[in-house]
């Protein structure tokens, strides 16, 4: 595995875990709440924040926007679709903002347009998503682009992955094992794909969670992911399709938390005896008791 900069952080080998925030959809449309979201984001100790960025007449067809589906926004799903996004203004106040409190934030473009939208922001990296992954298109026009990229694997095949990191090539590439089910059941999480990820294509891997807890998060650190992302929300009751699937303010600063004593704890693999240990040795051992 090796290390790659993501604006002023070392993602790879021997740093610690970068940890992603995705607010996603999560502000529901509402620029105070994504706000709210990355103040939550920046008390637990993220890295950095992400949201998802679309041109939905490219995204999506037109029977599939005229669908009905009653939400905040209409009767039918392109109001939704709609309704979810954020423009130009709605961005230039998260940058400043993002500035202001100096926290690193990304999105997900799901078009080429999105792609040159958010060139506007100079974001440090792109995250490519899962359902976006077999997309060469797409994937060619971010690499032009010369940033980093981590690319999401969820619901995808090792023949999939193969051909996109084929198109991408493996330069300043995270790639994210990942399972595309809102919330994943434990059963389906798969936590030593990272390893064998890791042995297949020789760069840095981190893992995109979709569970509702905490532990397989930091299980996934433990077994070598360098990047962890959760959604998040302020409250997993909200309406919204991926707020069931998130962690609310107190579960993502006990995640960030979490990691961090995985991280004082791994050690360097040197079995040893701490100075701290010597006078136990001499109360505890009847033999042997001489250091």
């Amino acid at each position: 595995m090796s290390t790659i900069r993501i604006g002023n952080r070392l993602v790879g080998d021997d740093q610690p875990c970068f940890i992603i925030a995705e607010i996603g959809i999560n502000h529901n449309g509402d620029v105070d709440l994504a706000k709210r979201l990355i103040s939550v984001a920046l008390a637990a100790g993220c890295d950095a924040i992400k949201f998802q960025k679309r041109t939905v007449d490219v995204v999506y067809t037109p029977e599939e926007l005229s669908k009905p589906r009653e939400n905040p926004f209409g009767p039918t799903n392109g109001d939704l679709k709609y309704g979810l996004e954020f423009e130009q203004e709605d961005y230039e106040e998260i940058d400043a903002f993002c500035k202001s409190v100096k926290m690193m934030w990304f999105a997900s473009p799901w078009d080429e347009a999105s792609v040159d939208f958010l060139e506007r922001f100079r974001t440090p990296v792109y995250k490519i998503a899962s359902a976006s992954l077999t997309d060469d298109r797409l994937l060619r026009h971010i690499r032009a682009t010369g940033k980093p990229i981590i690319l999401s694997t969820g619901m995808s095949t090792y023949a999939e992955i193969d051909h996109a990191v084929e198109v991408l090539g493996k330069e300043d590439l995270v790639l994210m094992h990942a399972t595309s089910t809102y919330p994943a059941n434990y059963s389906e999480l798969n936590l030593r794909a990272i390893p064998t990820m890791a042995e297949r294509y020789g760069v840095p891997i981190g893992y995109s969670g979709h569970e509702t807890g905490i532990p397989t998060s930091v299980c996934a650190a433990a077994l070598g992911a360098c990047s962890v992302e959760r959604h998040i929300t302020m409250d997993r009751a909200m309406w919204g399709s991926d707020h069931a699937a998130s962690l609310e303010p107190n579960g993502i600063s006990r995640l960030v938390r979490d990691i961090r004593l995985w991280e004082q704890s791994r050690g360097d693999g040197i079995k040893r005896v701490y100075e701290r240990e010597v006078p136990i040795i001499k109360k505890l051992r009847r033999v042997g008791a001489t250091v």
